[in-house]
């Protein structure tokens, strides 16, 4: 007898090996008498491979089933027949559907005990070939779309927990400015005049930063829910981009004048690009915001502006205390924790998501470069031009 391309089975009604009729691949030791078919299957596979012999009880036949074993320490996916043959299960298996055909074949040329029974079972069953293709091309088809489903699923399950969890996030951030807008208000509408006007500043103050905290939550919560729908959409135009990163830096500078930072910029002269301005406003006032609330009062923030053969580079450089390896591996995912700043400010943790959005929406690229306690620069590289798919 030729060498047979898989492996042939005999299993007792509950699947239980009662001997290795054939094995090609050498495994014998996995296939040891005794042991439940079941058994070999991996843990996600148990299931369909009870359900491919309970099929073989029931219909006395089973057809192009499938399946992943587990043999010697890895995964091997293979191809099954079954038949039933008096009590017992005779099992054939092989790596694919065409050399199952050619194990069916080369069992028929031997002359024993097993394969007799195996032929005359077959045989009684009217096994014919363009059925068995048919019928294995409709089990594959079936399996693979399970599989996507299977795997679509677990996704949305996933997003689902995802999305909860960000929700409990929001909810808990939200609430407590929330509070002190009531609170603050509601000492207001009391008009104490025994009340200092100080104090009365300190709760307008209240409002007003709870107020702000609320509207950038909505704003980022609002802008990743139209990028993830792929509706960001570009206004592009001619801009001079080192004259708006100057003007962008000023108004950042007294936020960072607040935490005693200095704030210093180094632009290469730049010919005209062309770009979505307000959102290149929007990843400048995202990268310096960033750095501002993660660095120490008397730190500099460089930022830097410059020529690359076909596009700009903007950079941003704080003295803070760096980013883990850890933190970094889901920096530019959505619905992660936001830190807090050096002075206990809050984000919703969305910011980055939505800049590396608007970066790669231009045709260019957001990375970092961070060494714990010794800072992080934020790099977003973009060409003059818009990408073909854009332009026009």
């Amino acid at each position: 007898m030729k060498q047979i391309h898989g492996v042939v089975l005999k299993c007792n009604s509950i699947g239980a090996i009662i001997e290795v009729i054939s094995d090609s691949f050498g495994l014998v030791d996995f296939f040891t008498p005794g042991m439940l078919f079941t058994r070999l299957a991996a843990r996600s596979e148990i299931k369909k491979a009870l359900s491919f012999l309970e099929e073989i009880r029931n219909q006395g036949t089973a057809f192009g089933w499938e399946l992943n074993l587990i043999l010697d320490k890895e995964i091997k996916t293979l191809h099954f027949i079954g038949i039933k043959n008096g009590a017992d299960l005779l099992i054939a298996g092989a790596e694919n559907s065409g050399l199952l055909l050619v194990l069916y074949e080369e069992m028929m040329k031997i002359n024993n005990e097993q394969t007799n029974a195996l032929r005359a079972a077959i045989k009684d069953k009217n096994f014919d070939r363009g059925l068995f293709d048919e019928i294995s091309r409709l089990n594959n088809e079936l399996m693979a779309i399970q599989r996507e489903l299977a795997k679509k699923n677990a996704e949305l399950e996933h997003l689902n927990q995802e999305k909860n969890r960000f929700l409990g996030m929001a909810a808990h951030d939200l609430r407590n400015p929330l509070h002190n807008i009531l609170l603050a208000s509601e000492f207001l509408s009391e008009e104490n005049p025994a009340c200092p006007a100080s104090q009365y500043q300190e709760f307008l103050e209240v409002i007003r930063t709870s107020s702000q905290f609320m509207v950038n939550m909505v704003d980022d919560l609002l802008d990743v829910a139209k990028i993830e729908a792929g509706k960001l959409n570009l206004d592009y135009a001619p801009e001079d981009l080192p004259n708006l990163v100057q003007k962008n830096l000023s108004r950042n500078r007294a936020l960072a004048a607040k935490k005693g930072i200095t704030l210093t910029l180094e632009a290469a002269p730049l010919p005209i690009v062309v770009v979505d301005a307000g959102k290149v406003e929007q990843v400048l006032n995202n990268l310096v915001g960033n750095a501002i609330k993660f660095s120490p009062s008397g730190s500099t923030i460089e930022v830097r502006l410059e020529h690359e053969s076909e596009s700009f580079r903007l950079s941003v450089k704080d003295e803070g205390p760096g980013i883990s390896a850890q933190v970094q591996a889901n920096l530019f995912k959505a619905f992660q924790p936001g830190r807090a700043g050096t002075h206990g400010e809050k984000s919703s943790g969305l910011g980055l998501v939505i800049v590396k959005r608007i970066v790669e929406g231009h045709g260019g690229r957001l990375w970092l470069e961070s060494v714990e306690g010794k800072g992080t620069t934020f790099f977003a590289s973009m060409p003059f031009l818009p990408p073909p798919a854009e332009s026009g």
